[in-house]
């Protein structure tokens, strides 16, 4: 029987808590799509040289998560960085923009594709780790990767994550341990038939809109403190 491909969001979540993935996958189609902030933020993207030539006083208003001067120092920094390596240019002029790509097992959005060599770009609402991606983008950004090589019939062997709101951008490679990683995440989704079992690491569940519904018990900062 032939499955489904499975949706890059449903594998990025599942990644990261295969039961928020199931109580996720029971909302309504219209309470699954992303919150308004999400598309301003990632119209930073296509704005990055306007943005290192504003003053800083013109970029208080704009979506960035780190003070002005800071997040322009940074963008530069990264631009010079990514100009050493000839890859600023491929990053801002990409051969598509927002390519729906369908894969063997997944589908998705991929908000840019590269050409020579053909690699996707992932453009995130949200915060950078403090070194490489998160591991349930990881996840997001080998599927992107996989659906892009079935489309166009070839090896995509790296990926790239954007931060626009902290001017931050990241190559990932797509190594045997990610791509475990993915199967995993691909395996999990496809098991979904009910509640799977809670996560251990229940910090996970204090930013989690599912959690009374899930039924964990967080701890509240005043009993962290023992009040």
């Amino acid at each position: 029987m032939t499955r489904s491909p499975v949706s890059f969001s449903d594998l990025r979540t599942a990644a990261y808590c295969p039961r928020k993935c199931y109580y996720q996958q029971r909302l309504p189609a219209e309470e699954r799509e992303p919150p308004p902030e999400v598309d301003s933020i990632r119209a930073l993207e296509p704005r990055y040289e306007s943005l290192l030539a504003a003053p800083p006083g013109d970029l208080e208003d704009e979506p960035i998560a780190v003070p002005a001067v800071r997040y322009r120092d940074r963008l530069a920094a990264t631009r010079d960085r990514l100009a050493e390596s000839g890859q600023w240019d491929r990053l801002r002029d990409p051969r598509d923009r927002d390519v729906f790509a369908t894969g063997r097992h997944c589908r998705g959005i991929v908000h840019k594709v590269l050409s020579d060599p053909l690699e996707p770009v992932l453009v995130s609402s949200g915060d950078p780790p403090e070194n490489g991606v998160w591991e349930s983008q990881s996840v997001q950004a080998v599927a992107a990767a996989k659906a892009v090589a079935w489309e166009h019939e070839t090896s995509v062997e790296r990926a790239w994550l954007e931060y626009p709101a902290h001017g931050v951008i990241r190559s990932v490679d797509m190594t045997t341990r990610r791509k475990a990683t993915y199967r995993s995440a691909l395996r999990a989704v496809r098991e979904i038939d009910g509640p799977p079992a809670r996560t251990t690491n229940r910090s996970k569940c204090e930013s989690c809109e599912f959690a009374a519904e899930c039924g964990v018990k967080t701890r509240t900062l005043r009993s962290l403190l023992g009040l």
